[in-house]
């Protein structure tokens, strides 16, 4: 059986295709990164205009929203609950009964109590009335003792009963005050079976059910019953990064953003800063490290009067009342708090800022190329201190030109320029991997259009 030969004539074409479209290809790709075919007009770049305008700097963060003064209710003593006289969401008032707990074992307690303290004034009378008999003996021995009638262990003996029957009363009036302390601790415990309010305000979270047990705060933290807060001041609770919240100081203005309420903007005011940290993922590579900051809501909200509770108020009223945002607590919300502002100073876009090592740029201008360098020279030239400085790029007849720069604070898109560029200047702002590494002082550009 013969074997069929491959014609080398179509082996040759095939290759020699290929070799062209890989150099089409290398050529059309080079040729959009300015590699090469324009070294005549330099490499590609994008600039944009430094421009004279406002900075306003600030800080995002998110966080939920909270009442300002909320407060959680336990219970310091144990029991069944007995009577339940509030719901989620009812306005209740300071002082007003809210839960009562079984005070069976309390009254017990107390009567228990009461007994004792009967007891003891009775063992006291019985010890006062030994000490005055006491007394009477040891009159009358010190007498007889006087005139030698009776011997000194008599008399001895007679003044030990006394100094006992002082001791005897002594003690008993110490167990009148303990009888009486423990009737007081349990008069107290029988009234804490009565749950009170503690402040005006709205149960914002119930806990419990009637006839459900709860555990009283002597034993650990005890059963959290109910919160009451005051709906009528709310603040949202950002979760600020460590990097950012040094920037922000109290009193700081900001902007909130309510999920619930997409196309609205709220005022607010920065009115706490954490010391301690929060700390997620401590020990992982996810590990993020914020601090709490606390922003009080400005705008009117949560009018919790208007066309409730039977009161009859005008329809305009009403309308009002409706545009008022009402607020829960563990609502989702955005914060942008403004730190700072600048008006009317130089500003690029925050890309074009970029830092390059001085050091390193005056060693290539006394050496030349780093070609011309020995070894050891080069690993001098490492090995020194690094002197790095923030530039931009300025483009002025078709080269870049580097300019050491200051910059100040900076919003989401620009960064302020306090000296280095005076405004109206073309800066390059990309590409980045141009922009951040290889691009030189005096280099030929070319912009895109």
């Amino acid at each position: 059986m013969a074997v069929k030969k491959s014609n080398p004539t179509r082996r040759i074409i095939f290759v020699i295709g290929a070799l062209v479209v890989l150099l089409l290809v290398v050529g059309i790709g080079g040729r959009a990164l300015g590699l090469f075919g324009s070294a005549g007009r330099g490499i590609r770049v994008d600039t944009a205009e430094s421009e004279i305008r406002d900075v306003t700097q600030r800080v995002t963060a998110s966080g939920r929203i909270q009442p300002e003064v909320e407060v959680k209710i336990s219970p310091d003593v144990s029991g069944e609950i007995i009577y339940l006289g509030v719901k989620e969401g009812q306005q209740v008032e300071k002082g007003g009964l809210l839960i009562r707990i079984k005070p069976d074992f309390y009254v017990a307690q107390l009567e228990q109590a009461k007994a004792d303290v009967s007891g003891s004034h009775a063992n006291l009378s019985r010890a006062e009335a030994d000490l005055i008999r006491a007394q009477l003996d040891l009159k009358r021995a010190q007498d007889l003792h006087d005139r030698n009638v009776i011997p000194e262990s008599e008399f001895d003996a007679a003044k030990a009963t006394y100094d006992i029957a002082v001791a005897s009363r002594n003690g008993a009036r110490f167990q009148v005050e303990s009888a009486e302390a423990r009737k007081r601790e349990a008069e107290d415990n029988l009234e804490k079976t009565n749950i009170l309010a503690p402040m005006s305000g709205t149960v914002s979270m119930l806990n419990v059910e009637l006839g459900e047990r709860v555990v009283g705060t002597a034993q650990m933290t005890g059963t959290e019953m109910l919160r009451i807060a005051q709906l009528s001041q709310m603040e949202i609770e950002a979760e600020v990064n460590e990097n950012d919240v040094v920037n922000i100081s109290l009193d700081d203005t900001a902007h909130i953003e309510v999920d619930a309420y997409p196309d609205r903007t709220f005022k607010g005011i920065v009115t706490e800063i954490a010391n301690s940290a929060r700390i997620s993922a401590a020990g992982t590579q996810e590990q993020v490290t914020n601090f709490p900051v606390k922003i009080r809501i400005l705008d009117p909200h949560n009018n919790r009067t208007s066309g409730r509770d039977g009161v009859d108020v005008k329809s305009s009223e009403v309308a009002i009342a409706s545009e008022i945002p009402e607020f829960r607590p563990g609502m989702s919300g955005t914060v942008d708090v403004y730190t700072d502002f600048e008006p009317d100073c130089v500003t690029v876009p925050i890309q074009s800022v970029t830092v390059r090592d001085f050091n390193r740029l005056n060693e290539d201008k006394e050496e030349g190329s780093s070609e011309e360098r020995s070894d050891g020279d080069e690993s001098e030239g490492y090995l020194e201190e690094e002197d790095l400085r923030r530039v931009v790029f300025t483009v002025a007849d078709g080269k870049a030109s580097m300019v050491e720069v200051e910059t100040g604070i900076s919003d989401d898109a620009r960064i302020q320029i306090t000296s280095g560029l005076e405004g109206g200047e073309t800066v390059i702002t990309g590409p980045y991997g141009i922009l951040s590494r290889d691009l030189k002082d005096g280099q030929k550009v070319q912009t895109r259009k």
